[in-house]
């Protein structure tokens, strides 16, 4: 599932082509909503909430939009071909004179009046990249956060009722980030380690939001743009040991576990039997005690 800055991202590229623009074509193909033909109305604003996209138009209804695994919004000229998938895959068109939205495997979309979007949003904790971030947001995810001392840091972060925002690559990078497994429970944190994944969780979305690629080191190269996530049997870039990775259960009913990604070494504390590997010790970090 994409993280929120990339739904971000995309809401943004939607609104600077479509905002105060009239549709020409507003075509969804959802089996629910074919009925709609969104032709004649004027987009005023896209905005993301999370992982959600509104776009609202001035008749007062929004198209929301929720990429789940593989959504995904393109924007075209008139006239270029559509290389996001096949016909078959194409849930929406909405086009105006000069751009063409066309939204593949839109599994969620849904037409509702503007007035009722928190039926799909008002659930959710406070968003790392909403407009009114500031000191009490970051204060009331700590709180949601604490609000389960038993569970563990890696699902809890997953939770959009505790922040929205956060995906696996996130999850993976904030837990090394503050130093501990992602099998830890949130009661074992202290104080200090709460504070600090909630305010690396602004950071990295914060930092990655306006462009495409995604960084948690601050380098751009291909190899390097993250601390473990999908370095799984490569060394960790910070003490060498070998990046695992293991299942981990989010709490999802109807969800396969996720891939959590680690350092044994940089990231103490409980995770699943790791298979034992030949070849020298790690080396370890200074002031640093790996605990398996």
């Amino acid at each position: 599932m994409p993280e929120g800055d990339t739904v971000f991202l995309a809401g943004k590229r939607l609104h600077d082509a479509l905002a105060g623009a009239t549709l020409t074509r507003g075509e969804l193909r959802h089996p629910r909503l074919v009925e709609h033909d969104l032709a004649g109305r004027t987009v005023l604003e896209v905005v993301s909430v999370g992982k959600h996209l509104f776009t609202r138009f001035d008749d007062a209804t929004s198209l929301h939009s929720h990429f789940r695994m593989d959504g995904t919004w393109h924007l075209y000229r008139p006239g270029r071909p559509w290389r996001g998938g096949g016909d078959h895959q194409i849930r929406a068109i909405l086009e105006v004179p000069d751009r063409v939205a066309v939204g593949y495997r839109l599994h969620d979309l849904d037409l509702l009046p503007t007035a009722h979007e928190d039926t799909w949003v008002g659930h959710l904790g406070p968003d790392l990249l909403g407009d009114d971030w500031g000191p009490d947001a970051a204060a009331e995810i700590e709180r949601r956060l604490r609000a389960d001392p038993a569970r563990e840091l890696g699902a809890a972060l997953l939770d959009q009722r505790v922040a929205c925002g956060v995906g696996n690559l996130y999850k993976a990078e904030i837990c090394f980030l503050i130093g501990v497994s992602p099998w830890t429970t949130v009661g074992d944190l202290s104080d200090r380690q709460v504070h600090d994944a909630v305010a690396w969780a602004r950071k990295l979305l914060e930092r990655n939001a306006w462009r495409p690629e995604q960084s948690t080191t601050g380098d751009l190269g291909g190899n390097a743009q993250h601390w473990v996530f999908e370095r799984g049997g490569r060394g960790c870039r910070r003490c060498r040991d070998v990046v695992r990775t293991a299942g981990q259960d989010d709490g999802s009913p109807d969800r396969e576990d996720r891939i959590a990604y680690f350092c044994p070494t940089c990231q103490p504390g409980p995770h699943p039997p790791l298979e034992r590997r030949r070849g020298r010790r790690p080396q370890q970090q200074s002031g640093r005690q790996a605990r398996y």
